[in-house]
């Protein structure tokens, strides 16, 4: 479980005296296993500072994020890391592909770099799920966007985390993607027992969703 309590990211700058501005007012959120959690809301609302916030990737500037007994921003950096490395994945929203490696090595990566077993079976079978598995020895310069949102969302199931984050996980996808890949991280939270967190402004993912949260101008709001 993630936890998060009284988290702010507040920013400075000089507007002729000092000043600041929040991009995520302080905010209190728990992320339950077995749950879909769906935060939904324009860009620039401060959903993907948020997520990166509970995600280990942005200290907050107060506030804490606990998962269970862990306070992650009290660890040093390569605990923090390898904790990213094995209990927590993230789909981030840019392009996040090394070229110089395979489909299946990207897949695989997260696992190497924590020295991790590599379950070259399972990789495989969620690019089957996605589509993709026919492009499991392909680089990332010939794939198109959608094939490479796929492939992300592939390395992060890989994992096999306790919590998933995914950040607009079904930009550059056709309406069956979008239902393939929604309907596999819903799956994944229920069946598997983990927490996911889906930042997204795609409307279809209301009904996926187990909570539902909207933010706007920094503050969020359960639905």
């Amino acid at each position: 479980m993630i936890k998060a309590e009284h988290i702010s990211m507040r920013y400075f700058r000089k507007t002729g005296t000092a000043n600041y501005f929040y991009a995520v007012q302080p905010t209190d959120l728990s992320i339950q296993p077995g749950e879909l959690a769906v935060l939904m809301g324009r860009s620039g609302s401060g959903k993907t500072t948020l997520l990166n916030m509970l995600s280990g990737l942005l200290k907050p500037t107060e506030g804490t994020v606990r998962m269970d007994d862990l306070d992650l921003y009290s660890l040093d950096d390569r605990v923090l890391s390898r904790l990213r490395g094995t209990k927590i994945a993230v789909v981030p929203q840019g392009r996040s592909a090394i070229d110089t490696l395979t489909v299946l090595e990207n897949v695989l990566l997260p696992a190497r770099l924590c020295a991790c077993p590599l379950h070259v079976e399972a990789a495989v079978k969620h690019l089957e799920h996605l589509g993709i598995a026919h492009l499991k020895d392909a680089r990332p310069p010939e794939l198109s966007g959608g094939e490479l949102r796929r492939m992300s969302i592939a390395r992060a199931l890989s994992q096999g985390p306790d919590i998933l984050f995914a950040d607009e996980p079904t930009s550059d996808l056709d309406d069956e993607n979008t239902f393939l890949v929604l309907s596999m991280l819903r799956a994944f939270a229920h069946e598997e027992k983990k927490a996911v967190f889906v930042v997204t402004h795609e409307n279809d993912a209301r009904q996926y969703a187990d909570r539902l949260y909207g933010m706007d101008g920094g503050i969020l709001t359960e639905k």
